[in-house]
């Protein structure tokens, strides 16, 4: 699975041990932040860079992650994009449903408030949860395509 990540200043440490994770882990994963931290640099360019990466990919299977403080910014800036389903991954359980319920292709991660091993279990839930295919989710997730 192809796995598009990104964090700005906030998330830029954690990103560090995430790719390190994912990579230990089998997955092909494209680093879409900064090679340095950049404590003045914006969370939508990052948002950008990997929502736009995980379409323009046009693999149904990729994913993204993005990283930034409380992780909400990194959510708000990704469901930007038609295509995007992007959720916030708080906890393991929270993780799980979006990927069962929702599909949800993009993993956002509060940086500011989880511990390493935490946000390794969360991301490890999120990436082995299939989406369920009921028919309900998949009529919801057609209707927030149709929103425009």
């Amino acid at each position: 699975m192809k796995i598009y990540v990104g964090a700005d200043h906030q998330g830029f440490h954690m990103r560090e041990g995430l790719l390190s994770y994912l990579k230990q882990q089998g997955y092909d994963v494209i680093d879409e932040g900064d090679a340095t931290l950049k404590p003045d640099d914006d969370y939508p360019q990052f948002a950008g860079r990997v929502t736009n990466a995980l379409l323009a990919s046009g693999d149904d299977e990729a994913r993204g992650i993005l990283l930034c403080g409380s992780g909400q910014g990194m959510c708000i800036a990704a469901n930007r994009l038609k295509g995007i389903r992007a959720c916030l991954g708080y906890n393991y359980k929270a993780a799980r449903s979006t990927r069962n319920d929702d599909d949800s292709n993009v993993l956002c991660l509060p940086a500011a408030s989880l511990k390493h091993e935490e946000m390794l279990q969360i991301v490890e839930t999120w990436l082995k949860t299939p989406f369920s295919a009921a028919p309900r989710f998949v009529r919801r997730n057609k209707e927030l395509d149709e929103m425009g």
